[in-house]
């Protein structure tokens, strides 16, 4: 088994590195890595509706999607991210206990009661400090998980705490549960560095041990390249949403404005503005304008701005409108 602690904290690198080593390797791989501020939505899930766009706008938050299922994440500096990622058949796919007991028995020599909780959470008194996920891929399980040690807990509220819009879709869906930081339940303290060293030589000890790995510059060049053209693309991490249909409204001085939107493979195909503005012209032009555009706020903007909105909707700016369509 390969032992890997990925020091780089950036979402976008350290999401193409999990499938790097999934898809390129061979041998078995155990690896820690954290993020800075970010926020990780499930393979299966409607990015937008799963987020606090407002808030991850004004803290420029990174919002990447991962290989696995599962709900979104809010992950920063005080989140410890573990990956196993073994040669396995399909039918060890859902046996998750299996990669969280390790984990569990390092808390417990640290006086911590901790236990598996539910299909896929660590829980410490009832307050969930993990969740888990896994991918398949041609006989080899990809299993991560997260480990609240020190996380802020507030932001990690505030960022997936969305505002009551409307979507109507088949994403799944996130489930919000009471969450604790593990460094609430020490009886002595000790650093996030210190809990990583205990984690790696735990699982040292308990899969016979080995050198650790560090990533070539090969390496390097081939995850940097995954994220260029995958991680770090708005079609991969909102294009790949699930196909939905949105309702918003909002007042503003110039009146209150209704969109309805009916959203593709990440594209907008149909979009309907209803409201008690005022405009010179029909409204029918603008709809007509943001059919077939990327449902993303750089796109949205560059549209309107080959009109002038006030011959629309009088004293609804271009940011109004913005504002209702996310």
């Amino acid at each position: 088994m390969l032992y890997i602690y990925n020091k780089n904290t950036n979402p976008y690198f350290n999401l193409a590195a999990e499938e790097y080593v999934l898809k390129e390797f061979k041998d078995e791989c155990f690896m820690l890595w954290r993020n800075e501020p970010s926020i990780i939505v499930g393979k299966n899930q409607n990015t937008l509706a799963e987020i606090n766009l407002d808030y991850v706008r004004e803290h420029k938050i990174p919002v990447v999607r991962r290989l696995s299922g599962g709900g979104a994440v809010f992950h920063d500096l005080g989140n410890l991210n573990f990956t196993f990622i073994v040669n396995a058949d399909e039918g060890g796919f859902t046996d998750f206990k299996r990669f969280a007991q390790p984990i569990i028995d390092v808390l417990r020599k640290l006086g911590v009661e901790a236990e598996f909780s539910g299909r896929n959470d660590i829980t410490i008194d009832g307050k969930k400090i993990s969740g888990n996920a896994q991918y398949y891929y041609k006989n080899r399980i990809l299993h991560h998980g997260t480990l609240l040690f020190s996380s802020n807990i507030t932001d990690l509220s505030a960022a997936l705490k969305v505002r009551p819009v409307k979507f109507e879709d088949k994403g799944v869906k996130s489930v919000s549960r009471r969450v604790a930081n593990i460094s609430e339940y020490l009886k002595e303290p000790i650093t996030i560095e210190e809990f990583i060293n205990l984690i790696m030589e735990h699982i040292k000890e308990q899969t016979g041990g080995g050198e650790m790995y560090e990533f070539t510059e090969e390496d390097l060049k081939k995850i940097n390249k995954l994220v260029e053209e995958k991680y770090g693309t708005w079609e991969w991490n909102f294009g790949s949403s699930p196909d939905y249909k949105m309702k918003h409204e909002k007042k503003f001085p110039g009146g209150t404005v209704e969109v309805n939107l009916n959203v593709e493979k990440g594209v907008i195909k149909d979009v309907k503005i209803y409201g008690d503005f005022f405009g010179k012209y029909d409204i029918s032009e603008v709809e007509d304008l943001l059919k077939g555009v990327k449902h993303s706020e750089e796109e949205v903007r560059k549209a309107l701005s080959k009109i002038n909105l006030q011959d629309y909707m009088a004293n609804i700016t271009i940011d109004n409108l913005i504002e209702v369509m996310f």
